[in-house]
């Protein structure tokens, strides 16, 4: 399929009850239509949709599978009304996330057997996630057959972290046998967000040390130095790190066993302990992980609620101060998500007590921070060394992005030449093996 003034990229995120999907123009930021089809297999499934012309749907559909969700969003985009492409053939390609691509892919690819066997083989390193990420592309590709197909993977972007970060303090033999390391997760939004603070500081991204904090139901942190991922607070799971909205985050292992020998807690019971009772759902004990909830019990005098904040942030603070370490020093801290966008109060607490430390002056700006966000903004006072950064998240954006990227290496698109190269493994799938 060859590009035309009408030719679109459609970014898919095909997940276990949802299918969210956006239409990017060839510039792959221009958003012609978005929208996401939710609670799919239940009495009460809904889709939303809006365009760029103006077109609003929410109503209640019919969808019990991934197959129907992706028909019903091609027959919307095309629906002579409400739609904004004339015909399906006009979608020049597709970018899918993809949560895992384990250690045999370090970027984004175009979609082959050899890549939806790979994202098969993690389906138990991820087996809540990669089954409807490969669903999403193979209903996709059976749909849109004519369109070029990439998978946009979330571990990709910390491939980059080196063996010394990666590694846990088990038998080597775990490793080597079982591939349990540090992955890290939300790789997208980290490296979204890194590149726009760049951009925003008009300063070349290898230049500089940043720390990406994404806080919402789920939270992580990264340290990038020179534009790669050097180390990140999920780990082998998403359960890794931060406390989060229902997860627990860091905890002593010995736990588990604890649990197991004294308490008589079986397997699934502590999975659900640590995955959906824990975190500040868990800490705060109001009946909701919603950190808006959490600051209203908060500000009713709720010492539980005050508590779980306290803990929530504490966390963030020590992760912040470890990467700091880790890079020799800080250029740049990035607040992003839900949580991080949206809650100038946890930005506050976790930028208190910087000032003194040298080389590492961190000082936030009252009256920046309490502006709400309307694309990427400063929130340091004057007299920071660090620059403080709320930049709100687009992944679709990113996965478009790089989707792009691949037209352009392809020679689908013009535009091949310098700068415009991906960069080494964000095109095709390589094979690592562990240094024995």
């Amino acid at each position: 399929m060859q590009p035309h003034d009408t030719s679109r990229i459609l970014v898919i995120n095909a997940g276990s009850s949802s299918v969210k999907f956006s239409l990017f123009g060839m510039d792959a930021k221009t958003v012609c239509a978005s929208g996401i089809v939710e609670r799919i297999g239940l009495k009460d499934t809904m889709l939303h949709y809006q365009s760029m012309q103006g077109a609003v749907v929410q109503e209640e559909v019919v969808v019990n599978g991934i197959p129907e969700a992706v028909s019903l969003i091609n027959s919307l985009l095309t629906d002579g009304q409400r739609g904004v492409i004339t015909g399906i053939d006009e979608i020049l390609a597709l970018g899918h996330r993809v949560v895992h691509g384990g250690e045999k892919i370090s970027g984004s690819v175009i979609v082959d057997d050899r890549v939806k066997s790979i994202i098969e083989e993690c389906i138990e390193l991820a087996p809540l996630h990669n089954p409807p990420n490969l669903e999403g592309i193979e209903v996709s590709a059976s749909l849109i057959p004519g369109a070029l197909h990439v998978a946009v993977f979330d571990t990709a972007f910390h491939s980059t972290i080196p063996e010394h970060a990666y590694l846990y303090g088990l038998p080597y033999s775990m490793y080597r046998e079982h591939r349990i390391r540090r992955y890290g997760f939300h790789g997208i939004s980290h490296k979204y967000v890194a590149h726009e603070a760049a951009r925003f500081l008009e300063k070349p991204i290898e230049a500089l040390k940043i720390i990406t904090c994404h806080l919402g139901n789920g939270c992580s942190i990264t340290a990038v130095q020179n534009g790669r991922s050097i180390d990140t607070s999920m780990g082998f799971t998403p359960l890794e790190g931060l406390i989060m909205g229902t997860r627990c985050g860091d905890i002593d292992p010995a736990i588990v066993t604890y649990l197991m020998e004294h308490k008589q807690m079986d397997h699934a019971e502590i999975v659900d302990i640590l995955n959906r009772r824990s975190g500040l759902f868990g800490l705060a004990e109001i009946g909701s992980s919603d950190l808006r909830d959490i600051y209203s019990a908060k500000n009713q005098g709720n010492r539980q609620a005050n508590m779980a904040i306290k803990v929530f942030c504490y966390r963030i603070k020590k992760y912040i101060g470890a990467y700091a370490a880790a890079m020799g020093g800080l250029d740049v801290l990035v607040f992003t998500a839900g949580i991080g966008e949206n809650c100038p109060p946890v930005r506050s607490i976790v930028c208190e007590g910087w000032e003194q430390i040298d080389g590492l002056k961190v000082i936030l700006n009252a009256a920046r921070n309490e502006t709400p966000p309307n694309g990427p903004m400063e929130i340091h006072d004057e007299q920071s060394r660090v620059k403080i950064l709320v930049i709100p998240t687009n992944e679709e954006e990113e996965i478009a992005q790089q989707t792009m990227q691949i037209l352009r290496h392809k020679k689908i698109l013009p535009g091949v030449g310098a700068g415009t190269e991906p960069t080494p493994g964000s095109y095709r799938y390589s094979v690592k093996r562990p240094r024995l």
